[in-house]
């Protein structure tokens, strides 16, 4: 693990997260609207990894909007085409559309994250967000965070408030979320990891969008999630709407295991997942977006 990178000031961490939501709530917005061409744009890992023209549209009206405001940061998105160094010490991390299989089958469960971090988001451990939005724009909410300054939620015309995890402190009485690679070898491997947990929690949810697991856990609607082979685009912005909420969470974002909790079964959980893993025989290395 590199040494942490150095923060933004508070000023500019609050810039970040006002101009990470604006252009989420706009690309939301887009996504929403639902133009004639929504058609299967590509495939990425496998031919059940899609890529929708709507998530090319979204993430070219993000990054123009990013790089209009602030030229000199980084990008580093989903989709072909997501990429620029950076010449500031900010890189911003995007999934136009996590969730696209939802999005494409008219199911709601899909949002837009974007995320500023510091480091390189393409070197494991050397990055870490510092700002950051999730917006579900088909369920009116919109999820917000920055180092030091808290969680909040906004459902609909709603009034803003301040989130936090749930109260449980029972695995055995726990909801835990989780979601499976689009690589058959890998969605088997998962498949066996949950097999080895369930019997130990309430239940499990496959919503399909890791960036919204992430803010559930954040706001109590789940009380765990674990996942293996998330990218950065898949995390950054709801592994910090997670970690200032006060849920507990693997340190350092990482594609071999993301996991948050509430704080009362953190430990239990992160303990029993990598038992189970440990148990399942190890099925290569974790590579392309779980979260389609």
């Amino acid at each position: 693990m590199t040494d942490a990178p150095a923060m933004p000031s508070p000023e500019e961490l609050r810039e970040l997260e006002r101009l990470a939501v604006s252009v989420a709530t706009e690309a939301g917005r887009l996504v929403l609207d639902r133009p004639g061409d929504l058609g299967v744009a590509s495939t990425k890992s496998s031919g059940t990894d899609i890529v929708t023209v709507m998530d090319e549209r979204a993430q070219d009206l993000i990054r123009t909007r990013l790089a209009a405001a602030r030229p000199a940061d980084g990008f580093h998105g989903e989709e072909v085409g997501g990429s620029a160094r950076a010449e500031s010490s900010i890189t911003w991390v995007v999934d136009p559309i996590d969730g696209t299989v939802n999005y494409l089958y008219d199911i709601p469960a899909y949002a837009v994250s974007v995320a500023a971090v510091v480091g390189d988001p393409t070197v494991p451990g050397s990055w870490h967000p510092v700002a950051g939005a999730v917006v579900g724009p088909a369920l009116g909410e919109t999820y917000r965070a920055r180092v030091g300054g808290g969680a909040f939620r906004r459902r609909g015309q709603g009034p803003e408030s301040a989130i936090a995890p749930s109260g449980c402190t029972s695995l055995a009485l726990s909801l835990v979320g989780t979601g499976f690679s689009y690589d058959a070898a890998l969605r088997r491997w998962g498949a066996q990891v949950l097999v080895e947990t369930l019997p130990l929690i309430r239940d499990i949810r496959r919503i399909g969008s890791a960036a919204l697991d992430l803010c559930h856990v954040a706001d109590g609607s789940l009380d765990g999630y674990y996942e293996r082979g998330l990218n950065p685009w898949d995390l950054a912005a709801g592994w910090l709407v997670a970690t200032e909420a006060g849920a507990r969470a693997i340190e350092v974002p990482t594609s071999e295991l993301t996991w948050a909790a509430a704080p009362g079964i953190a430990e239990e959980l992160e303990r029993v997942v990598r038992a189970a893993i440990g148990r399942v025989p190890a099925v290569g290395q974790p590579s392309g977006s779980t979260e389609g």
